[in-house]
């Protein structure tokens, strides 16, 4: 298992904390990640398109603003977000706790 810190991700502000829960052999060629994704207090992950690929968070635990391809609102554990192909998304925590969600992003195989 990898664990990685990432400054400023997707132009986002503060850190975002990536522990990857399957490797690349592991996921072949549909998946591109499958990880546990820890947001501290105030950090993000900045507005970012997806293309030939989809993103799926599911929110484990935390509180957050989430711009679904420019529409804003607030999510909470058990929440799941889907961003497909072709549309963006952004993260922030907004509470004082750790936002801990699982992301996955499926390739698109045409």
């Amino acid at each position: 298992m990898h664990i990685r810190r990432v400054e400023n991700m997707c132009g986002g502000a503060g850190h975002v904390i990536i522990k990857e829960i399957l490797e690349q052999e592991q996921l072949g060629k549909s998946s591109r990640l499958y990880a546990e994704v820890t947001l501290e207090p105030g950090c993000e992950i900045g507005y970012h398109e997806h293309h030939n690929e989809s993103e799926t968070y599911y929110i484990m635990s935390g509180l957050g603003m989430y711009n679904d391809n420019g529409k804003i609102r607030q999510v909470k554990p058990g929440d799941i977000t889907f961003t497909p192909d072709g549309k963006g998304h952004g993260l922030k925590n907004t509470c004082t706790s750790n936002m801990i969600l699982m992301a996955l992003i499926l390739t698109d195989q045409k």
